[in-house]
């Protein structure tokens, strides 16, 4: 469908019937595509077969622990997702603005964020924080060319912030979906039920009832995957528009910041702000 190069995701996750990863991977590598996403859990043997293929490799990550051994297993790069993310957001509740800094310090790999990202002024932060990029899902949902319903696409827009919900963290499989009728129905029962037994939200969380959403334009038919960055999204634009506007508010804000910064002066004691006393400092200390 497309003359340009692109990437496949492949995500590891607990599952009632776990698909076949290793022969995914092989047709992966069968079909001659060269760069993989790879995310969940223990992703070594799919790892360790991709590189032996001569694939680049993307992993994703939610902990730093994670992060330093996908380095190990030979990944090319991170994507480091923040707990703002759609989807599974991991077990440790760790925001951007700390897990970009870590990333920094501690890896030895390029990496992207994701989670939280849809203008310009985002993209500035994470590459201040030390990314090298961003990705973004919610926000490209929200675009023309997205093969979603429009329904959809306007319930991205009129939704704040607080429209999503955590579901299944009892079982140590956290995701952040839309917070619909069926989304929060499954968040109580898990809240509620004596048994703790999954089969309990199954039916809630069907796969199968989130892609209809997509179809059927009706928001509350299934679950579906959406982050916080919702909030920060009020308009459906082409991908062209949307990229020319962040690279333009990107560029803006960077040079606002370094605005901010300037050389050469110098405070005197007749200068001083008396204000500051209020704060505890007395004149004679500044």
């Amino acid at each position: 469908m497309t003359k340009y190069p692109f990437g496949v995701n492949l995500t590891l996750l607990p599952a009632l019937v776990p698909p076949d990863y290793a022969a995914y991977a092989q047709v992966i590598i069968d079909e001659g595509i060269k760069i993989v996403e790879t995310a969940g859990n223990s992703p070594g043997p799919v790892i360790k077969q991709l590189k032996a293929a001569g694939t680049t490799i993307l992993h994703k990550c939610t902990t730093i622990r994670h992060a330093q051994s996908a380095v190990k297993l030979g990944v090319d790069f991170l994507s480091i997702d923040g707990f703002e993310c759609a989807g599974h957001v991991g077990e440790h509740d760790i925001t951007n603005f700390i897990l970009l800094s870590r990333a920094r310090q501690t890896l030895g790999v390029p990496f992207i964020a994701s989670g939280g990202f849809a203008d310009g002024h985002g993209l500035a932060a994470a590459l201040a924080l030390g990314a090298c990029g961003i990705n973004m899902g919610t926000r490209f949902m929200c675009t023309v060319e997205a093969p979603i319903h429009q329904n959809i696409k306007q319930a991205i827009v009129d939704a704040q912030e607080t429209d999503t919900e955590l579901v299944l963290r009892r079982w140590r499989n956290t995701s952040r979906l839309f917070a619909n009728k069926v989304a929060k129905a499954a968040v109580q029962i898990e809240k509620t039920s004596p048994t703790g037994k999954f089969e309990e939200v199954a039916e809630f969380v069907s796969g199968k009832r989130g892609r209809q959403v997509f179809l059927n334009g009706d928001k509350d038919f299934g679950v579906w995957t959406a982050g916080q960055v919702m909030g920060l999204i009020h308009d459906v634009p082409t991908c062209e528009e949307l990229l020319t506007r962040i690279e333009k508010e990107a560029v803006e804000a960077m040079t606002q910041t370094q605005a901010l910064y300037q050389t050469g002066g110098s405070v005197e004691k007749t200068t001083n702000n008396p204000g500051a006393e209020v704060y505890g400092i007395g004149k004679s200390k500044l």
